[in-house]
């Protein structure tokens, strides 16, 4: 399974326009939430964010260290934010000494790297003991399709997978929960289906000096963000009611041993 090599996500990461539209995606929203009430954040502690890109899961704040492989993106969340400290780090070789953070989150990263394990094993090693790991992936490796390779995943994973690896590197399942159902992958699909049948049409229309006006990019920008608002209820009903079986994004909080 290997990802596209069409995708370009860096050639946005300066424009506010993008930013903006991806800090209010409906699956964003739901897995920054379902991230945030799984954090047990104490005063004085240090928590670090691996990949948090231009969308971290974490509010501003002085003790979170914002680790990301993309200069360019840290560059535009520095800019946004202010706060923090921003660390520019390959996942699978991070620059901190062992046991430097009480709490690592990792958001939907393991699946845009070639080689997991190496990853697990520096965070992991980050943790101090008795320190925990949020993590969320993407479920089921039958769910993998086309807009997983869209956004350059290399893999879905199986829970008891998952629970395995974590294992391997020192750290024990605590705690599982829903975050994403099985509406979320069927929404996914027909969005990437939409955006490729537009991308051709606009192709076949570029000579095309007739066109009716476009709406306002203010409007389009609203209607965008409340249409996500509203679409999170459901999506959200529908990880409830699922079986966990059926899931397409599973959050997992685990404890490295002492």
């Amino acid at each position: 399974m290997n990802p596209s090599s069409g995708n370009r996500f860096e050639d946005f990461f300066a424009n506010d326009s993008y930013v903006l539209l991806k800090n209010h995606l409906y699956n964003y929203l739901l897995r920054r939430r379902a991230v945030r009430k799984s954090l047990q954040s104490k005063m004085g502690d240090l928590i670090l964010e691996v990949g948090s890109g231009l969308s971290p899961m974490m509010e501003v704040s002085e003790r979170i260290v914002y680790s990301e492989l993309s200069f360019a993106a840290l560059q535009t969340l520095k800019r946004r934010q202010g706060f923090g400290c921003f660390v520019v780090a390959d996942a699978t070789h991070l620059p901190f000494k062992a046991g430097s953070f009480s709490q690592v989150i990792c958001s939907e990263v393991l699946e845009h790297l070639p080689e997991d394990r190496p990853a697990l094993r520096e965070i992991a090693s980050a943790i101090e003991p008795g320190g925990s790991l949020i993590l969320t992936f993407p479920h089921r490796h039958s769910y993998f399709a086309g807009d997983d390779r869209f956004v350059n995943h290399y893999r879905r994973y199986e829970m008891i997978e998952m629970k395995t690896n974590l294992e391997d590197v020192g750290l024990k399942t605590v705690e599982i929960q829903k975050v994403l159902g099985p509406l979320e992958k069927i929404t996914m699909l027909s969005a990437i289906s939409l955006i490729r049948f537009l991308n051709r049409f606009q192709s076949g229309k570029r000579d095309d000096k007739c066109g009716n006006r476009a709406p306002s990019s203010g409007f389009l920008v609203t209607f965008f963000v409340w249409l996500n608002r509203l679409y999170c209820i459901p999506v959200w009903l529908d990880a409830r009611l699922a079986p966990r079986c059926l899931s397409s994004v599973l959050l997992i909080v685990a404890v490295r041993q002492k």
